[in-house]
């Protein structure tokens, strides 16, 4: 009987037996799956995982161990009789400070060692936050080229002139073509009856007399030894090959437009963007605002060695409503190219607040170019609240020049191109222009043109209702020139987009995009409808999301993911979506697309803008209304006179909201401080509180992580 063969034996008989050592077929290490049921991970939920919070927390140990070995030598030098009681420490006096060690506490509570910067479309304003009032200096620089600005194009001035198939100009009251005279002229009309009915003297020939009048000037020559307020040139030298390659701030400004070389202005900023229809290479684009600043910094704060700088920190001032690429190159001059050892940013508005002393407020800052509004709650800007107008005091300047000429002006070869006529264009804006009725009767004014190499020109001239209506181009916008607004937008500096999704992740706003809907005529025949009260298709709109992103709710009506009828509610007032009865997201409209957001410029009514975002800001919450109509601020320097342009603001927001009429409120900012430089000064006193340190950017957490920082270290949703 043969027994039974063992498993082995078979393999061996069958040539299958393993005849190897038993090892692995490779040493790589073997990765065993994970358990999908429990697992668990710690990355970046503890502070000291995140490089800008680690290093704040060893700044402040560094601090104490350093306070209380100060306080231990104290003690044992000090006699027992002259010790003092302890004080308490508190560990986030000094914290402040950033980790190369630059500054005391006393010299950070001064301000002597933060640089405060302010830059806008027409003016930089820059000085240490210890300074009471800042340099203003024009954002503007004078680079060689062939032909200065208002040479180009063929020698087009500004305002544009229509011209004859004889290339002669037609007669005043047809230089603007048909458009701009009817509206023109019913503007005029409107004043007169609107006058009449408040019971104001109005003399039925008051035009035909201003008319007469200027049409008949002769103007009167005075020698250039005779004028007292005679301009001094910026002096180009003899040889072309020596002069300078470029004059920035006021000397550019008052560079002869017949100079040899010829220099052209550069403004790099306009209407709160890039200015690329001027520019044809955005390394140039940066290197002018680096150029500009640099040289401001120079002068007027006398820190001309640039190694200095590391041991100065900077406060920069963004707008409310900014571009994510605009911070992110500054961050990297200020750091880089300036080399200052701490930075930090702050929004407009905000820093408004804090130069006024409010916590609630609502701002409304009135540029050069632009218009920004943004209610204020609590040390923080309300998102969905921010505006951004692409006019301001610049586009009244123009306004007033075309009514000025239609109306005979003396002086009817001025362009604002050339750097002279600008210059006496803002002077009659700010010494003429009023939006007080009272004032409205004719008037004599006189004017001093002052050209290089010509002798003074001194012109005579009549106004009547010019003077108001041009300041009213803010509630009747259609007056103003926009044709030019958005040529070279996107030309060189793409929009920012998210990483993962490829979608634009720019800062928007409901209010923003609720005013843009109002004047898309697309919008208005495909999407929602938006009323100047903030409302759609009769709902409130709570809030506008930055980006949508793929969710949970974009399944409720899918058949193959059955959801249940029963939804938790969202929070009350805080403008959280949440599910509606039929299934789709209550409380959200429609984020406006990138190419429309883009496309149509924002020009709309100024009281027509603050009402809604009062509106957005508010959120349905009838208290919070109240509060930012009763805390209207008005900023800047294109409001002009302060009072009457304040009053007839005031006016016109209660005609158009008559239910909080009693609560409506608009003031100028406090202590009498001038509405131009408030932004600065809040902007300063941000800069020298200890408690902003969590907001500093450093030189060494910046080396490491770059841009990413601002996620961390701005105050508001990066």
């Amino acid at each position: 009987m043969v027994g039974k063969k063992s498993g082995k034996a078979l393999l061996r008989e069958e040539g299958l037996e393993r005849t190897d050592n038993n090892m692995d077929l490779t040493t790589w290490p073997q990765v065993n799956m994970i358990n999908q049921k429990n697992y668990y991970t710690e990355y970046l939920k503890r502070d000291d995982q995140i490089l800008p919070l680690r290093l704040q927390q060893e700044e402040r140990r560094n601090r104490m161990t350093a306070s209380a070995k100060d306080r231990d030598r104290a003690l044992a030098q000090a006699k027992p009789n002259d010790l003092s009681p302890p004080d308490e420490m508190d560990i986030d006096d000094d914290a402040g400070l950033d980790e190369m060690g630059g500054g005391s506490g006393d010299q950070d509570a001064s301000g002597t060692k933060v640089i405060v910067i302010h830059p806008g479309s027409q003016n930089l304003r820059v000085g240490l936050a210890s300074d009471p009032l800042p340099k203003t200096v024009p954002m503007v620089i004078a680079r060689k080229w062939k032909h200065n600005e208002w040479e180009e194009d063929g020698g087009e001035p500004r305002p544009k002139r229509i011209k004859l198939d004889d290339g002669s100009t037609p007669a005043p009251e047809k230089m603007f073509g048909q458009e701009f005279a009817t509206l023109y002229n019913s503007m005029c009309a409107d004043l007169k009856i609107h006058m009449r009915a408040n019971k104001r003297r109005v003399l039925p020939n008051s035009k035909e007399l201003v008319l007469n009048y200027n049409s008949r000037i002769v103007p009167e020559e005075i020698p250039e030894h005779n004028d007292p307020e005679r301009i001094d040139w910026t002096e180009i030298p003899k040889n072309p090959r020596d002069a300078p390659d470029y004059f920035t701030g006021t000397e550019a400004q008052r560079i002869p437009d017949e100079s040899n070389p010829r220099y052209k202005l550069f403004w790099p900023l306009q209407r709160g963007w890039y200015n690329e229809h001027e520019y044809n290479n955005k390394m140039r684009l940066y290197e002018d605002i680096s150029t500009i600043i640099e040289e401001a910094i120079k002068t007027q704060l006398n820190l001309p060695k640039k190694k200095e700088w590391a041991q100065y920190g900077c406060v920069f001032v963004i707008p409310d409503l900014y571009e994510r690429q605009y911070v992110v190159q500054i961050l990297e001059m200020l750091m880089r190219d300036f080399g200052f050892g701490r930075v930090c940013f702050i929004q407009e508005s905000l820093a408004a607040t804090f130069g006024a002393g409010f916590t609630q407020a609502c701002i409304v800052d009135v540029g050069a170019q632009k218009t920004s509004i943004c209610c204020v709650e609590e040390g923080m800007c309300v998102e969905n609240s921010r505006v951004n107008l692409k006019f301001g005091g610049a586009d009244v300047t123009e306004a007033f020049m075309k009514m000025m000429l239609f109306d005979h002006f003396p002086y009817a070869d001025i362009n604002l191109r050339r750097r002279y006529d600008f210059l006496l264009a803002e002077k009659l804006k700010m010494d003429v222009c009023t939006l007080d009725e009272s004032s409205i009767t004719v008037q004599l004014h006189d004017c001093h043109l002052r050209a290089p190499s010509q002798n003074t020109r001194k012109y005579q001239f009549k106004t009547y209702d010019e003077t108001l209506l041009a300041p009213r181009g803010f509630y009747q916008p259609a007056i103003f020139d926009h044709s030019d607004k958005l040529k070279g937008r996107r030309k060189l500096i793409a929009r920012s987009e998210d990483l993962y999704d490829g979608s634009p992740n720019d800062p928007v706003s409901s209010a923003q995009s609720a005013i843009i809907q109002l004047i898309s005529p697309q919008q208005r025949a495909d999407g929602p409808e938006y009323s100047a009260k903030g409302e759609t298709n009769g709902s409130f709109a709570a809030s506008t999301p930055l980006r949508q992103f793929p969710n949970s709710f974009s399944r409720i009506n899918d058949p193959e993911f059955p959801n249940s009828a029963m939804g938790s509610p969202a929070p009350e007032g805080d403008g959280t979506p949440g599910p509606a009865a039929d299934g789709t997201l209550s409380g959200t409209p429609n984020v406006l697309a990138v190419s429309i957001r883009d496309d149509v410029l924002p020009v709309i009514a100024l009281d027509e803008a603050i009402m809604i975002s009062v509106t957005h800001g508010a959120r349905g919450d009838e208290k919070k209304m109240r509060d930012f109509c009763g805390g209207i601020m008005v900023l800047g320097g294109g409001s002009m006179p302060s009072t009457p342009f304040l009053s007839f603001l005031e006016q016109r927001l209660k005609e158009r909201k008559p239910s909080h009429a009693k609560d409506i409120l608009v003031g100028p900012p406090p202590r009498d401080l001038d509405p131009q430089v408030v932004i600065w000064k809040g902007a300063s006193i941000f800069g020298k509180l200890r408690g902003t340190n969590d907001s500093w950017i450093g030189r060494l957490e910046y080396d490491r992580l770059g841009a990413r920082l601002l996620a961390y270290k701005c105050m508001w949703s990066w």
